[in-house]
């Protein structure tokens, strides 16, 4: 069936704090069909924010939910976080491979940057969720 409506699902893959369900139910989302997520060829790097960088032979895990893009729209340029852009990648979750969305920073961090505090947040919300950790 062909859903055109705003309440078609979309599968994204978030990275950073927004993995955790709580968090995005705070923000109004209903994240749906929640998956660990595997996407290889990137890696995380936080400065003052979180992204992904694409990197040969590197894998960075999170979680994949089914949202609106309603809900998409008002975590990120709702929430101010304009710096973002969506792009389409693909997601190994179990034994398939899915397309879904993911937000990364139009800007990547700049060398030396860092967030300790957020940091270790997400090696928490990573570690209650058995997302595997590999924070550089």
């Amino acid at each position: 069936m062909n859903d055109n409506s705003e309440k078609r699902l979309h599968e994204v893959f978030f990275y950073g704090l927004y993995m955790d369900p709580h968090i995005l139910q705070q923000q109004g989302v209903k994240p749906g069909n929640p998956r660990i997520g595997k996407a290889d060829d990137f890696e995380l790097r936080i400065g003052k924010k979180a992204t992904l960088l694409r990197s040969a032979g590197k894998s960075a895990y999170g979680m994949l939910y089914s949202l609106t893009h309603s809900e998409i729209n008002a975590l990120y340029w709702g929430a101010g976080l304009t710096e973002y852009a969506p792009e389409a990648i693909l997601v190994k979750a179990g034994d398939e491979h899915i397309a879904a969305l993911c937000c990364n920073l139009v800007i990547p961090p700049q060398a030396g940057e860092s967030n300790e505090d957020y940091k270790e947040r997400l090696i928490t919300a990573m570690n209650k969720l058995d997302v595997p950790v590999n924070i550089p």
